[in-house]
């Protein structure tokens, strides 16, 4: 594995919360016979559902500041408040999987597709979490579970993790194709762009890989050490010296201390 990849992948990770900032979605109220169901609203929720809602948000905003021993604390009042609040076993999956624990990790993620099979969060960081563990049939069959929801909002990620997914496991024509999937629907996302490129690089496509990375390197305030020494790795297979020692006097003025200025310096274009 090259030090561009494994370090650019590693900030391909969870997507954690994507609409538990927004409060968890509401059960439907049990209409009377016959009756159309009505709209649900904050004052059908019980005092014990407001108080779940309120400690999962607590517990997402100390998981994302890395506090998790204080978000599991959060976590476990949430389940005994709501013990069928599939986003809060999704979020005891993320914390257990921080902390190592693989049994309650999977024990978790499981239990939250069991009370709703179609959340397509639980879905997609289940299967990142089975790809971290290389165990990358069952992460892809997460991931396409997620793609196969109705109107999934969130597919160009899942798409671009399964990319990444496939490209640790070598599979790299399947890396290649979810990952041009994924940016053929969000070419904004500078994580795709990187991940395409390193792969079309990986493929002997250098020519390819050049247009993806730089098109992120263009980007305000996207270009860092990974990306600049991806570029330059890009620029040397395509045998550019003019742009290698370009990219490398940027990356050795911005980022002197990183590793990529070091691994440049050693000319470990090809590790």
């Amino acid at each position: 594995m090259s030090l561009g990849r494994s370090r650019l992948w590693v900030a391909a990770a969870f997507w954690m919360f994507s609409s538990w900032m927004a409060g968890c979605a509401l059960p439907a109220a049990s209409p009377a016979s016959g009756d159309t169901p009505d709209r649900i609203t904050a004052s059908d929720e019980s005092e014990a559902s407001k108080r779940a809602r309120v400690r999962l948000e607590l517990a997402s905003a100390y998981f994302g500041r890395g506090q998790h021993t204080t978000a599991l604390d959060e976590v476990k009042q949430a389940v005994s408040l709501n013990p069928n609040l599939g986003e809060a076993y999704n979020l005891r999956g993320l914390i257990y999987a921080a902390l190592g624990d693989d049994t309650l990790a999977q024990e978790s993620f499981k239990r939250a597709l069991q009370i709703n099979p179609n959340d397509g969060d639980s879905l997609h960081n289940y299967g990142w979490y089975q790809c971290q563990q290389k165990r990358y049939g069952e992460a892809q069959v997460m991931f396409q579970q997620a793609l196969g929801i109705q109107q999934y909002a969130s597919a160009p990620r899942t798409l671009m993790i399964s990319g990444v997914c496939y490209a640790r496991a070598g599979q790299w024509p399947e890396a290649e194709l979810a990952l041009t999937k994924a940016y053929e629907r969000d070419p904004s996302n500078p994580a795709t762009a990187v991940n395409l490129a390193e792969v079309l690089l990986r493929r002997g496509e250098a020519e390819r890989a050049r247009f993806y990375i730089r098109r992120v390197n263009a980007m305000p305030n996207q270009s860092n050490a990974q990306t600049l020494w991806l570029a330059a790795r890009v620029e040397n297979k395509l045998g550019n010296r003019q742009g290698v020692n370009e990219l490398g006097r940027e990356l050795r003025s911005r980022f002197p201390q990183s590793r990529e200025a070091s691994a440049f310096d050693r000319g470990l274009f090809n590790e």
